[in-house]
């Protein structure tokens, strides 16, 4: 059976927008509906007086907001249950992990003094990020008190909390850790917490945030026993060539999450102006890119209004733009069951096209393998691409038209010569008979949530479903 340390496919549930912890439940089963494996909550814990969901003031105390009227005084009994309710939906839940920083009015900040950084005067720091393009630009967040990991007096005290902050919440049912702006940590900490992690709980998994992050400061993560990292890939504009060089260099830190889209940018739905295929481009172009992949909470449906840490809220639940759950649970199967489509792989550009991008995969998942991602660049017209330098004379190559919903599920043969993708459209080329067997129980989980669904699926809709 696939294991979820090898293929993350990850849902986004935005606390703020999924309202309380029993509302949760049904976006979960939308998110398992739609082949999912792991889900993201970001950070539940009790916030300070700004109200951000990453201004910690309680690190054992849950937000009371994501809690029901009579459940208030029992909010880690709720979030166990929950997470248990996950966990037998075939979901992995994941939870922020922010070492970085409290809140400013964070008792430690009274309690441990010498836990955070301090000015000249003795004022406690707030943290900042410096604009990579313009930096003059500087970004501070005054609700924020920064720690002090790195030089503490009393740095054993401050990290043995960090150790039994880890340890309580994976003894509660998480499985794994989004490592908030993990590039300001040091690497010394972070190997301390993944072995203390892994002890633990052997299955757990730390996912560094690099957002922001430079490329010198991304590399110093190598060596920290961190299991993915956030790449860049949602900003290529499949031509210029940082994003491939990215992608070789990090793959030497660990393997990587491809997003369309994440709760700290704006949605892709309000940028392209509600175009459903731009939606399934960048969709497909993450899955096949990298290791893993991520959504969060309405990308499935198109939503525009940007996530907010501090302000949003259940009301804002937007009405569906359209509906492509379909197609992304097509997509995230295919990932499970190919293995050429697993692990990070190496990419190159095999074929200079002004208006596609022939992108060569290859992946240890796979070893003698090669498949192809064909992307039409271009959002407004159809374009065509020779075949030449694609496997067109291997029978064993099939086409795979990913956006159109009605593709068979095995593929189609290869024309001969040329191809003609649809505007904004992505293909793959891959091998028949490369399905990952062990994987087939899994999907055969995820498809028994929902017999509506898996029914329409099966009836043309999806690939190679049990």
């Amino acid at each position: 059976m696939h294991t979820h340390k090898q293929i993350p496919i990850i849902y986004n549930l935005f606390p703020r927008l999924a309202g309380t912890m029993p509302d949760w439940l049904r976006h979960a089963e939308r998110a398992v509906d739609m082949g999912f494996n792991w889900i993201f909550v970001n950070s539940i814990l009790y916030p300070g007086y700004s109200g951000s969901l990453y201004a910690v003031k309680h690190h054992y105390r849950i937000n009371p907001i994501f809690l029901p009227k009579d459940r208030k005084k029992n909010g880690m009994a709720t979030l166990e249950s929950t997470l248990k309710k996950f966990a037998d939906m075939g979901l992995w839940p994941m939870m922020d992990l922010v070492i970085n920083h409290t809140s400013r009015d964070c008792p430690l900040v009274h309690e441990r003094p010498s836990w955070y950084v301090h000015g000249e005067r003795g004022e406690i720091i707030s943290p900042f990020v410096r604009d990579i393009i313009n930096p003059n630009k500087i970004t501070v967040w005054d609700d924020l008190a920064e720690m002090d990991n790195s030089d503490s007096s009393d740095r054993e005290g401050l990290w043995a909390y960090w150790a039994e902050l880890v340890k309580y919440y994976l003894s509660l049912g998480f499985k794994g850790f989004r490592c908030d702006a993990a590039y300001k940590i040091p690497a010394e900490l972070w190997r301390y917490l993944v072995e203390v992690g892994t002890s633990a709980a052997p299955e757990a998994m730390f996912f560094a945030e690099t957002l922001g992050a430079t490329e010198e400061q991304t590399l110093a993560i190598k060596g920290t026993g961190l299991h993915y990292i956030f790449n860049s890939s949602k900003w290529w504009d499949f031509e210029q060539p940082w994003c491939l060089v990215q992608h070789e260099k990090f793959d030497k830190i660990a393997p990587s999450i491809s997003f369309p889209e994440s709760h700290d940018t704006s949605r892709l739905a309000a940028d392209s102006d509600g175009n459903e295929a731009v939606q399934r481009q960048r969709y497909a172009f993450a899955a096949a890119f990298s290791a893993g992949l991520m959504i969060p909470i309405g990308y499935e449906f198109g939503f525009k209004r940007r996530l907010n840490v501090v302000l949003t809220n259940p009301k804002h639940w937007e009405k569906p733009a359209f509906d492509i759950r379909h197609f992304i649970r097509r997509v995230n199967l295919l990932k499970l069951e190919y293995p050429l489509l697993q692990g990070e792989g190496t990419l190159q550009i095999t074929q200079k096209d002004p208006n596609v991008l022939v992108l060569e995969r290859q992946t240890e998942q796979a070893p003698g393998k090669t498949g192809w991602i064909l992307v039409n660049k271009t959002l407004d017209k159809p374009a065509t691409v020779t075949l030449d330098g694609i496997a067109a004379l291997n029978p064993n190559h099939r086409l795979y038209r990913v956006c159109r919903d009605e593709s068979p599920r095995a593929g189609e043969p290869l024309p001969n010569k040329t191809l003609t993708l649809d505007p904004t459209e992505v293909a793959l080329v891959m091998e028949t008979g490369d399905v990952r067997q062990e994987d087939k129980g899994d999907t055969a989980n995820h498809s028994s949530r929902n017999k509506d669904f898996s029914t329409q699926l099966r009836e043309g809709l999806g690939f190679s479903l049990p």
